[in-house]
């Protein structure tokens, strides 16, 4: 067995429960999970299952899509609704949509943030949320992330809170970002509910819940919900060889590169559709290429 399980992590979960459930569900033991969703976020959470365990460093980095809420008006210390109250103004005319949507483009391209205290970030060994806890402040590092894309939610505007809908790369806190927009239109402000609908390619039209697991895991028909290896793959180039070197390739061997190999590192061998490993250009000689991983069963 091996492939994507694109699961719907529901809320009140970690993502570290949904791999020890999907390993009792299924009884195997490689499993694991493409980026932590915290317990009170629900959304896609591609879980690698078998071989696909050997995509997983490749996933965390892909770009994430999350609809999230801004709240006006309140600021807490964890920056989300569950943060004790540390700052409040009255929202007595709410911002109209032009001015959300002026402050939005502000945010759109390469940003930096500031880490909440409540998060494992790490200074000088110790995570942020641990001199949190012991009331300590400590100095935060500067962080620089990239916002693809950022749009106000059609119809979302409340008069105290609005939706936005953020296409992000690895390591944005879109707790931070809703705060940061806050202030920018002039109010305290911390994030309410958080929904990630997307990560990489998968995205939440092809998620499925626990139940339907359960019920695939019943009927023997888990092949039917798993995603192949490729489909997390999407965003790297690839280089289409043919069956006499498929057998050389899934032994792991170092071959001579060919005109078309591509530009990028690391870069899929394929087969047709199948995804038979990830190569890169060996670093101590351009002419030749070794693998990262192969999917050899």
């Amino acid at each position: 067995m091996k492939g994507i399980l694109p699961l719907w992590k529901p809320r009140g979960m970690t993502s570290h429960d949904c791999v020890m459930k999907i390993r009792k569900l299924l009884h195997i033991k490689k499993v694991g999970h493409t980026g932590t969703l915290d317990p009170e976020v629900e959304g896609v959470l591609p879980i690698c299952i078998g071989q696909a365990t050997k995509i997983v460093p490749f996933l965390t980095d892909t770009k994430k899509t999350y609809t999230a809420e801004i709240k006006l008006g309140t600021a807490t210390e964890t920056e989300d609704s569950h943060g004790k109250v540390t700052e409040m103004k009255n929202v007595a005319i709410p911002p109209s949509q032009q001015k959300i949507e002026n402050v939005l483009q502000l945010f759109r391209g390469n940003i930096t943030q500031i880490p909440p205290m409540y998060s494992a970030v790490k200074v000088d060994g110790k995570k942020l949320y641990e001199y949190a806890r012991e009331n300590e402040q400590v100095e935060r590092p500067e962080r620089y992330v990239t916002i693809f894309d950022l749009e106000l939610v059609e119809g979302s505007i409340r008069h105290h809170s609005f939706e936005v809908r953020a296409v992000c790369s690895k390591g944005t806190y879109i707790r931070t970002l809703c705060v940061d927009i806050g202030a920018k239109l002039g109010y305290p402000a911390h994030m309410g509910e958080l929904y990630r609908t997307g990560s990489g390619g998968i995205r939440k039209e092809d998620t499925v819940t626990f139940q339907q697991v359960e019920q695939a895991a019943e009927n023997d028909t888990l092949g039917r919900i798993l995603l192949p290896i490729a489909h997390g793959l999407g965003h790297m180039e690839r280089l289409y060889v043919d069956t006499a070197a498929k057998k050389r390739i899934l032994h792991g061997q170092k071959l001579s590169k060919p005109a078309d190999t591509p530009d990028a590192n690391p870069f899929l061998m394929m087969l047709g559709e199948e995804v038979l490993a990830i190569y890169q250009t060996h670093p101590e000689d351009s002419g030749i290429m070794k693998p990262v991983r192969v999917f050899n069963d």
